[in-house]
């Protein structure tokens, strides 16, 4: 009986897609309500996704996954020292998680120029230090060398702080640290990037560590902190959980604590507010969905009405209510498979011309990047289309049930 239903509900179907004079706009209405609602929700998804991906990668890329830092100096960016020899190198590269660990330090400042002045903070990296997301973010010159051995008295500034400052690649600029006395430093501008995360951008130089443990009066093996990228980011609470019951509050060489935090405790409120995102995504899939589903449940009570007569046909000929519900479930198919169709179209559509245009602009002063991010796995996409049409079915099994009322009799009286 499911071929039976099948090859009738075909034939429907075909049949000027299966809409009589009066259910024609009605089934057009109802496959237009999925063809938005699919894309829209497709689209929704890919921004939320994409969004959530570049921001959280610009904040990795800036702070990394994990910080081990000394815990008597976690408040200030006049950090206190913890000593990074080989052994504890040694020690996290032995955690299966851990892709890569790099040292920094920082020291507060001061760029005094002819006309202006501009607070900073010089942050040196050393020679292991990972530089492809400022070589992907660089705007202007080029990446120094970095060394935890010689003074380059390069740097990596800001398109922000240049753009203040009216500096430009190879311009010299001198820096003032004050403790006990103020000490200078004359550094080259060797390269100028922009992430669009502010907090960054108007604050931090790059140079080598060498400069900045020479400036604070450190030994060969102290730094400000360690930065470790983990191998799986969905897995960061756990790895750090795990770093921090071997690490947290033990103490280097020198007696001075461990502690470990991650990047989502370094930046609450940015991550809490990616994950507020995952909210609104949920609120649109269910309102475009519950609008889909009812377009579709209006259409399929006109069909049903409208073949009233050919039910009671089906019913005289044999035909139980459960093979006739099957007919108009299988033509109900048919046609939210072709507004999932033109919704796919119109979706993909979107998305690739924004991916490969980026027509949509947006503040990076506010949203961290400058277009509309788009991200979506295959994975999603499908589970999209999928829930789509396993939800707009369920919806109408309800409805369907108006078929059980038609008696043969009754319906076939005035044909």
């Amino acid at each position: 009986m499911n071929l039976f239903s099948f090859f009738i509900a075909r034939r429907i179907y075909q049949s000027e897609e299966g809409g009589k004079q009066v259910s024609r706009p009605a089934v057009l209405i109802a496959m237009v309500g999925i063809a938005l609602g699919l894309a829209v929700m497709i689209l929704s998804v890919a921004v939320v996704v994409g969004f959530k991906k570049e921001v959280r990668a610009k904040v990795t890329g800036l702070g990394s996954h994990i910080q081990i830092t000394n815990f008597d100096g976690v408040r200030s960016y006049e950090t206190k020292p913890i000593a990074a020899g080989d052994s504890i190198f040694r020690t996290l590269y032995a955690y299966p998680e851990v892709k890569h660990v790099q040292r920094y330090s920082t020291k507060p400042g001061m760029i005094k120029m002819d006309d202006a002045f501009q607070g900073m903070i010089l942050k040196g990296v050393g020679q292991e230090f990972d530089a492809s997301f400022f070589r992907n973010h660089l705007v202007e010159g080029e990446i120094p060398q970095f060394s935890d051995t010689v003074a380059s008295n390069q740097v990596l500034i800001s398109k922000t702080l240049a753009a203040k400052l009216k500096l430009k690649p190879e311009d010299k600029v001198y820096t003032y640290y004050i403790e006990d006395e103020v000490r200078a430093r004359r550094f080259t501008i060797k390269g100028i990037f922009q992430t669009n995360i502010s907090e960054y951008d108007n604050n931090f130089l790059m140079t080598d560590i060498y400069t900045v443990n020479r400036l604070k009066g450190w030994k060969y093996d102290q730094v400000s902190g360690l930065e470790i990228q983990v191998k799986d980011f969905s897995r960061l609470a756990e790895t750090t959980y795990r770093i921090a019951i071997d690490t947290d509050r033990r103490l280097d060489r020198y007696g001075e604590p461990f502690y470990v935090r991650n990047i989502e405790e370094l930046n609450p409120q940015i991550f809490g507010w990616l994950d507020m995102l995952d909210l609104n995504v949920w609120v649109i899939l269910i309102l475009m969905i519950g609008v889909a589903g009812f377009t579709v449940i209006s259409g399929l009570l006109i069909i049903i009405l409208e073949r009233t007569n050919m039910i009671g046909v089906l019913k005289a000929l044999g035909a139980n209510n459960q093979t006739i519900r099957k007919v108009f479930l299988w033509l109900s198919v048919f046609l939210i498979g072709k507004g999932m169709l033109w919704g796919n179209l119109l979706g993909a559509g979107f998305y690739f011309v924004q991916t490969l245009f980026g027509v949509f602009k947006l503040d990076p002063e506010t949203y961290f990047v400058d277009t509309v991010p788009m991200s979506l796995n295959i994975w999603i996409y499908l589970s999209l289309n999928i829930g789509t049409l396993v939800v707009s079915l369920f919806m109408l099994i309800g409805p369907s049930y108006l078929i059980t009322r038609i008696e043969p009799a009754n319906s076939m009286r005035y044909e």
